[in-house]
């Protein structure tokens, strides 16, 4: 079992930077593959971000590739989504999710959801 809590979220001014956390429960969190997904207002849930249990790789959605950066810290359980140049259309609940065998799916048409999600944290881009 992973537990996740995310923080970070808040409102920002379109142009801004946010860095939202997700803590991990567990001592097997480096076994895990993180990743972010968000739910905007009369959307479906989109993946966002991913990053491998090492950290060594990473791959994002097309729509925040060059301005978003996931990074984790397994020393201290925690995955971090560092977010620049925020556009209204931003606007989401951000969401926190772990995996160990499916990851590579994410954001594909077979995607698999993930068995793990936090709470999720609003991020509101004012315009």
């Amino acid at each position: 079992q992973v537990q996740l809590v995310e923080s970070g979220g808040g409102l920002v001014q379109t142009g801004g930077s946010l860095r939202l956390s997700c803590a991990a429960s567990g001592r097997t969190f480096s076994s895990y593959a993180m990743g972010w997904f968000r739910h905007a207002p009369g959307k479906e849930r989109d993946f966002i971000a991913a990053i491998s249990a090492s950290g060594g790789s990473t791959r994002y959605a097309d729509s925040v590739q060059g301005r978003f950066t996931i990074s984790r810290d397994n020393a201290k359980n925690t995955v971090y989504l560092q977010m620049n140049s925020l556009k209204p259309e931003d606007t989401a609940v951000y969401y926190c999710a772990a995996d160990r065998f499916l990851a590579l799916r994410w954001g594909t048409p077979t995607q698999v959801d993930p068995p793990y999600w936090g709470q999720g944290t609003q991020v509101i881009v004012s315009s």
